[in-house]
């Protein structure tokens, strides 16, 4: 018995493994609910009503997606070029931190100093990246290794600025950033809640990544590149520019979350900014397929399952780790459906 790959995958295939893999997952996960004798049915409801049942959690369930469709953006740019990003967790807090330095200080009008704050978060996040592409292409160095070993290092410069020159005097011993001046932050998006216009940055980046994907030469090169390296380089691809321009795309994503995640909802840089947004951004980008527009109801998906377990776990006291449980099948399940779509066992 042997795997072969699909010449054509079947629409129904690639439309329904997405949604197969996540209904398996939720089964497999409801095995967790059992042992506490909450009907499983009705553990599922609570967490949807907790997720999408009022205004305010639907707010909060739109933001909590927002840095995740940022992230699993500059995830599924990265790996459709086999450009193994695992670093987006560092760039997220560089950008962060370039946002904060740039933001303490405006001194101009909203509607310029926003985007030259949300551009140095990005670059910040471009030159975080291009650190393990330069070790990869000038020694061969593996980038999911180095960006990985690179989001501590990150981590730890990020601690060593809260402490030091970029310390609020006013913060009483909890260390976070100087706050960023008003006038820098992005306004919300409704009233009487947390949703800002970051939400709408975020759906407006996915369809901008997906137009150059599919409608230009550098997509059409990160494509070649990604199905086969080989093949794109004899066709006479220069496979070290596609990867930095893949690079400065992806880093760009990642440190745009951060940006994004102090001018609309902290207002200041802290440890613990992120829950882990540029590692989550892998599950959503693989539960996408790697798909721009895909990854935005991926990225809601999981979101919603964070916040539902939160209030699930409230209501009927089922562990709020579930949630994790069900993203992290999510992903299994996702990935062997996948499998499944794509390819046809022979004998």
């Amino acid at each position: 018995m042997r795997l072969e790959r699909r010449e054509h995958v079947p629409l129904a295939f690639r439309v329904g493994a997405p949604f197969g893999a996540v209904i398996i997952a939720l089964v497999i996960s409801a095995g967790l609910i059992v042992p506490t004798h909450v009907p499983i049915v009705d553990a599922y409801r609570r967490l949807a009503i907790a997720a999408f049942g009022s205004r305010l959690s639907l707010t909060e369930t739109l933001l909590r997606a927002t840095p995740l469709i940022f992230t699993g953006l500059s995830v599924a740019v990265a790996f459709r070029a086999q450009l193994w990003n695992i670093g987006a967790e560092g760039q997220l807090y560089m950008g962060a931190l370039a946002a904060a330095a740039l933001g303490s200080a405006a001194s101009s009008p909203p509607i310029v100093i926003i985007p030259m704050i949300l551009l140095a978060g990005a670059a910040a996040g471009m030159a975080t990246l291009l650190a393990p592409v330069a070790l990869r292409l000038k020694f061969g160095v593996d980038e999911a290794i180095t960006g990985l070993l690179l989001n501590f290092i990150v981590l730890l410069f990020v601690r060593m600025m809260l402490e030091g020159p970029m310390k609020d005097p006013l913060a009483f011993g909890w260390p976070h950033s100087v706050p960023v001046d008003t006038d820098a932050m992005l306004p919300n998006l409704i009233s009487r809640s947390r949703l800002h216009v970051g939400f709408l940055i975020a759906i407006a980046t996915a369809i901008i990544v997906w137009v150059i994907q599919t409608r230009t030469i550098l997509g059409f090169e990160g494509r070649a590149a990604g199905l086969n390296a080989s093949a794109a380089n004899f066709a006479g691809i220069s496979l070290p520019s596609v990867m930095i321009k893949v690079a400065l795309m992806s880093g760009g994503l990642a440190g745009l979350a951060g940006a994004i995640e102090v001018t609309g909802v902290k207002g200041f840089v802290t440890t613990d900014l992120s829950p882990g947004y540029g590692y989550t951004g892998i599950v959503v980008a693989m539960l996408a397929g790697l798909h721009p527009l895909a990854v935005v109801l991926a990225a809601l998906f999981v979101a919603s399952i964070f916040v539902g377990a939160d209030g699930m776990s409230r209501s009927t006291g089922i562990p709020s780790f579930i949630a994790d449980v069900i993203v992290a099948v999510s992903l299994i399940t996702m990935l062997l459906a996948l499998l499944i779509a794509n390819y046809r066992i022979r004998k």
